[in-house]
């Protein structure tokens, strides 16, 4: 299929909030709902761990820069029922390669930058927080340690990163470490009351798309 983790990832939650909507809402599964969910996205050049060594050894920058600049994609995410997993995975595919080919992230970055040069942090934090209230969902993917770390020889077991205080129904977070993807969800639980139901939903999902490209990697392999 040609796709990459953040594809896959984002049609997994397409496909489980799909299923716990149409589960909840008992409207026939026919009709189609589209949200608006944000992806932030980080512009800053990945360096190596030794580059920051060096430049911390030195006291030189060395052009590195400290922290993330980001920008966002405003991405129209659908709740529908398909028949096949893998259409959520092809629908997801789509629309982010339509969105990474645009200057959407770059735009939404330099534009925040500017706004808080002329204006301040408020009146930045104020079209931060304006966008959040017309969208629905977060949803962020970060790729961690890919092997266990330790903190005073204490072993992390797991990473949750999480927010609070989003004006916003849901916020997905997944998180790699150590060979394993977590999700991490935050809710409104006047509007998603049984969130536990959702995990489930996302572990099913999960499940089935990872089945569908098995059996399509057979049928591709025995043609």
């Amino acid at each position: 299929m040609n796709c990459t983790v953040n594809d896959v990832l984002v049609g997994v939650t397409s496909a489980a909030l799909s299923q716990y909507y149409f589960r909840k809402s008992g409207y026939p599964k026919t009709r189609k709902l589209c949200l608006r969910c944000v992806l932030p996205v980080n512009t800053r050049p990945t360096a190596s761990l030794q580059t920051y060594v060096n430049m911390i050894e030195s006291g030189k920058s060395n052009d590195v820069a400290w922290g993330n600049q980001i920008g966002y994609i405003l991405l129209p995410f659908q709740l529908v029922v398909h028949d096949d997993p893998l259409a959520y995975v092809r629908k997801a595919k789509k629309t982010l390669d339509r969105k990474k080919s645009s200057l959407e992230v770059i735009f939404t970055c330099k534009i925040s930058e500017l706004f808080v040069k002329m204006f301040g942090l408020k009146a930045g934090a104020f079209i931060i927080g304006r966008m959040l209230t017309n969208t629905t969902t977060t949803f962020s993917n970060m790729v961690g340690p890919t092997e266990q770390v330790e903190f005073y020889g204490h072993p992390f077991v797991s990473i949750a990163p999480t927010v609070y205080g989003i004006p916003q129904a849901l916020v997905v977070h997944y998180q790699s470490y150590n060979s394993t993807i977590k999700v991490i969800l935050s809710v409104d639980e006047e509007i998603i009351p049984n969130y536990t139901q959702l995990l489930d939903d996302f572990v099913e999902s999960f499940g089935h798309i990872k089945d569908a490209a098995s059996r399509l990697s057979t049928h591709v392999k025995k043609g």
